[in-house]
């Protein structure tokens, strides 16, 4: 399969790459893009190289989709966007996303969203999208209503609530 390159007014979102691994390195290493989120910082470059070839793995595998949300004018790398934990039949996965602190609030991310989530509907065929967030994560909360997501009453997980879209027929 040839990867899904997504386009938008001020957006593209490509496969990540090696040329990444500095951008990649800033985003995964910012205390403040993982405020809400369980993971352990990338102390230097070759942990960021070692994500890289992860993701681009699991790509190959079919096991995700991550997308580089880059700066159409100049191909910064901005943040990321991905679906990924495929339910065992194929009708439903995970959203996550992150992005740079000096990119937020511009509206980058309400823009990159909703090509990712036509192509898990359109493409992959899903019936659902889950968005899973920390409760305290206001920004990303209000990000998932905008995109007329629900809230799902019935997962509960410790400090993480979850925000569930269903494929319009």
């Amino acid at each position: 399969m040839t990867f899904p390159i997504l386009h938008t007014q001020r957006l593209i979102l490509r496969q990540i790459n090696t040329a990444d691994i500095s951008a990649i390195f800033a985003l995964r290493s910012d205390s403040e893009v993982a405020t809400f989120q369980e993971r352990a910082l990338h102390q230097n470059l070759e942990e960021s190289g070692a994500f890289i070839d992860k993701i681009n793995v699991g790509i190959n595998n079919n096991n995700w989709i991550f997308w580089a949300i880059t700066l159409a004018e100049t191909d910064e790398l901005i943040g990321t966007a991905c679906l990924w934990n495929f339910s065992d039949e194929g009708t439903r996965a995970d959203l996550g996303y992150e992005l740079l602190p000096r990119f937020q609030g511009s509206g980058y991310m309400h823009e990159a969203l909703p090509p990712v989530l036509d192509y898990g509907f359109k493409q992959l065929h899903l019936q659902k999208i889950d968005g899973v967030t920390h409760k305290n994560n206001n920004r990303s909360t209000q990000l998932l209503k905008k995109l007329e997501f629900t809230l799902n009453p019935d997962f509960a997980d410790g400090n993480e609530i979850m925000y569930t879209l269903k494929k319009r027929s």
